[in-house]
C-alpha cells in the first residue's frame, strides 16, 4: 500500500514540528554557551528556515522511499 502525497506531506509536518519545539530549546542553551547572541525572535526564525528546509528534506525522502518501497512490492507481486 503507498502513501499518498498529503499523508507523506501530514507526517512531515507533524515531525518538523516536533522537531522545531525541540531545536528552538536546544538553541537556547547552544547558542549562548559557543558566545552566539541571538533574540528570542532571532532564535524562532532561525528555527524557522531549519524546520522548511527540513519540510521539504523529509517530504522528498518519503516520496522517494515509498516509491521503491511501491516499486519492489509490484515487482514481487508480478513474480507470484
Amino acid at each position: 500500500m503507498s502513501q499518498s502525497r498529503l499523508s507523506s506531506f501530514i507526517e512531515s509536518m507533524a515531525n518538523v514540528l516536533i522537531s522545531y519545539f525541540l531545536s528552538l530549546a536546544v538553541q537556547l542553551v547552544v547558542y549562548p554557551a559557543f558566545g552566539a547572541q541571538f533574540t528570542f525572535s532571532q532564535n524562532i526564525y532561525i528555527g524557522l528556515i531549519f524546520a522548511a528546509v527540513s519540510t521539504v528534506r523529509s517530504y522528498v525522502i518519503r516520496r522517494w522511499f515509498n516509491k521503491k518501497i511501491h516499486a519492489a512490492a509490484m515487482r514481487l507481486a508480478g513474480d507470484i
